[in-house]
């Protein structure tokens, strides 16, 4: 379906319509404009999701409500036939989504207190509202996974289908880099790893005494993501965070504090909030060992050696990396892997701007001088970076391109195994249309011969 993410986009808007912005229109009398199987959609739902949508730019072509209705009709056949396939989603399952995405909109309006002010309602509030939707969500993605889990494209049907395109609509493909790195990761002194677990213990003390966690927080931890808010995370199931961080969470009872735990991330002390079933709420202080002045030049330093070692012959940068690098790439030859993709392939906007700025006064093969870096669990260290390949924004080509020119055959399969499946549930499926809307152009037949 073509209009799969307008319900997805349309989730994140929701919760942002729940502010002010519904204050400022006209009361709507609901009423039903639709139905499938047992599931009503109603006149506010469309008035809701046009107005944010439309907001935030995203183009509905000339019948917004057209559009709209005929994806949430799609949503509601999904969510009908996962009902009667008996598909589940758990309370749990539900419950991570709500906090996945209100964590999200949480760092982007500031702070919870803030995101709550705003719109007038507590979080507990916002995740009732939207629980509902979140299973009917979850429940159809299910749905649209089990109808297509089985198709997949051979090589031939890829080239059939790139023969398909006609030449003016073959899509641009934008300007794509390919990086290699070797990194050095300075050890952290013992002395210092004995001061960070000395201080952690005197918080610690301090709080057993009746001192504020969250005011210790707010002035000493080093996780600025939580520190802002007392230390508070939000609620948390297993496997989202660091397991020895989980572990001790897990243990505790609301008020008790842990004794100090080590992670990849540093050093932490846990004060539990609250739990609910396998998913819990702490407030934590962070302190990161770290790296002496002398042990950072004496990484840097290495790298500049190494990187006179390729430059002379004496050895390929593959052969260098594995040989020295500290990063766990080096199996993969050094080749950098885009956590968005999944690939070795970046678009500009995809490479963080320090590391951009290094890269592109590289030429194709250029290994760079030594550049400062902090790592994913926000350790200090150094890395020489070598530019493999950069293309030129280009009509796609299967010589180049194959991969991505692939996904668009499997998408375009899975969409015709989808409206296969939907011509033969459509028939044996309830579905009412309101009259004013019996005219609209549907991608699907939700009125035909009805």
């Amino acid at each position: 379906m073509k209009n799969f993410q307008i319900s997805i986009i349309a989730f994140f808007a929701a919760i942002f319509s729940a502010g002010p912005l519904v204050s400022q229109e006209k009361v709507i009398i609901d009423q039903v404009i639709a139905v499938v199987g047992n599931s009503a959609i109603l006149e506010s739902d469309i008035v809701n999701q046009r107005r944010q949508l439309l907001g935030q730019g995203v183009d509905l072509g000339v019948n917004p409500d057209c559009t709209l209705l005929d994806d949430m009709l799609y949503q509601k056949l999904l969510y009908n036939q996962a009902l009667l396939d008996s598909l589940e989603v758990s309370d749990e399952q539900v419950e991570q989504v709500l906090d996945r995405r209100l964590r999200f909109f949480i760092s982007q309006i500031g702070s919870r207190e803030k995101l709550e002010a705003y719109y007038g309602k507590t979080i507990d509030e916002l995740k009732e509202e939207f629980r509902d939707i979140v299973r009917e969500q979850e429940l159809g993605q299910q749905m649209e996974a089990k109808i297509t889990r089985n198709v997949a494209v051979t090589p031939s049907e890829v080239r059939s289908f790139f023969s398909r395109i006609p030449e003016d609509s073959i899509p641009m493909v934008e300007s794509e880099i390919v990086m290699g790195q070797i990194v050095k990761m300075p050890p952290v002194q013992p002395e210092e790893i004995a001061n960070i677990k000395t201080r952690l213990e005197e918080f610690r003390q301090r709080v057993i005494n009746g001192e504020s966690f969250n005011t210790l927080a707010i002035l000493y931890s080093e996780d600025p993501g939580s520190a802002r808010r007392g230390g508070e995370l939000g609620f948390f199931g297993r496997g989202e965070l660091y397991p020895e961080f989980e572990a001790a969470a897990f243990s505790l009872r609301p008020g008790e504090l842990s004794e100090i735990i080590e992670t990849q991330a540093g050093y932490h002390i846990v004060q539990m909030i609250e739990r609910r079933g396998e998913q819990f709420n702490v407030r934590h202080i962070l302190l990161q060992p770290k790296v002496s002045p002398v042990d950072l030049m004496a990484a840097r330093q290495e790298l500049d050696s190494i990187r006179t070692l390729i430059q002379n012959g004496e050895m390929t940068f593959e052969e260098a990396a594995w040989k020295f690098s500290d990063d766990p790439g080096k199996i993969n030859q050094g080749l950098m892997i885009n956590q968005y993709t999944g690939t070795t392939r970046f678009r500009t906007e995809e490479i963080e701007p320090n590391l951009f700025f290094v890269i592109d006064r590289l030429e194709v093969g250029d290994i760079s001088s030594p550049v400062g870096m902090v790592t994913d669990e926000g350790q200090q260290a150094f890395r020489i970076v070598k530019l493999i390949s950069r293309t030129e924004p280009h009509r796609a080509n299967l010589q180049q391109d194959y991969d991505f020119i692939q996904q668009l055959a499997l998408e375009e399969k899975k969409r015709r195994a989808t409206q296969s499946w939907i011509n033969r549930r459509l028939p044996n499926t309830y579905v009412f249309v309101q009259e004013r809307f019996l005219d609209c152009d549907f991608e699907l037949d939700w009125v035909k011969n009805r």
